[in-house]
């Protein structure tokens, strides 16, 4: 059951909604006009856990969308994407996943990355059942991996759009989002001796992973790593290892739906393209490759920011 806790109608305020207006600062003068859509802050409750979902958008709008960020994010930070799409006629659905946001978890050092698959399948199956219309499962950064996964294996989902593809099992991915490349042929093993008496211990993102490289934008960089909710929050080691040892249900040669726009910053500097094309490439379902021209990974620059939007707008028909 998902209970509305309260709205925020375009309005900001001092916690989260200050939040909220330093996200969309970062996006082109363009995209930041108001009246901005409604945005309504509800609590599901997922096994133990009391999981923040915001609801943006005209609850009542044929088309929907689920919006999951990764490594860094939670709602706030979807917040100017999600304004974007609902201006489009869609009703964007952004939960925070365990460990970021504002959910809340009774032990945050046992969150593993099984525990964002399962959520993502059951709120996505959720939002099925109570929508009968188009329902498009988005995945941004490391939630692209969490929504193919999501999509697959619950083929609740009329399409997924996913703006990164990152498959734990490739080197070359270990390569470009561990903090230190040389040392990324280790983190396997090293992770697996660190994380059996020391799982639940929980250490700065930044510390491991290339967090610098998130955004283009130097001031977006800063807002991300100050974020205590977001960037500049903590991640157990448990965590980390359970994401480098884990590989989807469904393998993309079995993936026959549903269909994949794979939307990619053509300028990422964290993820590359060609990263992300090594998975992507062996999807058996329909798909289309969408680049965002000088977008970085955080894609908040112009014009790729307006081809995300465009490209959510297309596959959410």
């Amino acid at each position: 059951m998902i209970v509305p806790m309260r709205v925020v109608a375009g309005g900001l305020r001092h916690h989260a909604g200050a939040v909220h207006e330093a996200y969309l600062r970062r996006l082109p003068a363009d995209l930041r006009s108001v009246p901005l859509p409604r945005r309504a802050s509800t609590w599901w409750r997922h096994g133990d856990t009391d999981v923040h979902v915001e609801r943006i958008g005209d609850p009542s709008a044929r088309r929907r969308a689920v919006l999951l960020h990764g490594a860094g994010g939670h709602a706030a930070a979807m917040w100017p994407f999600a304004a974007l799409a609902a201006r489009r006629g869609i009703h964007v659905v952004v939960p925070d996943l365990p460990g970021y946001g504002r959910t809340r978890v009774p032990g945050p050092g046992a969150v593993r990355y099984p525990d964002w698959v399962a959520l993502a399948c059951d709120l996505l199956r959720a939002e099925r059942e109570a929508h009968d219309g188009p329902l498009l499962l988005v995945g941004a950064s490391l939630g692209g991996m969490v929504a193919y996964d999501a999509g697959t294996r619950t083929g609740a989902a009329d399409a997924l759009l996913v703006t990164c593809l990152p498959d734990p099992r490739d080197p070359l991915m270990r390569r470009h989002l561990t903090r230190f490349p040389r040392l990324s042929g280790a983190a396997r093993p090293a992770l697996r001796v660190l994380a059996g008496p020391l799982a639940d211990v929980a250490v700065p993102v930044r510390w491991l992973t290339n967090m610098r490289a998130i955004g283009n934008d130097p001031e977006l960089v800063d807002l991300v790593v100050r974020d205590e909710r977001g960037g500049g929050g903590r991640v157990p080691l448990g965590f980390l290892r359970s994401f480098l040892d884990s590989a989807p249900a469904v393998e993309p040669e079995d993936a026959t739906a549903p269909r994949v726009v794979l939307a990619h910053p053509a300028c990422d500097r964290w993820t590359p393209t060609a990263m992300s094309l090594r998975f992507f490439d062996r999807i058996a379902a329909p798909k289309e490759l969408v680049l965002l021209e000088g977008a970085g990974h955080f894609p908040v620059e112009a014009p790729g920011v307006h081809q995300l939007v465009d490209a959510i707008d297309r596959a959410c028909a």
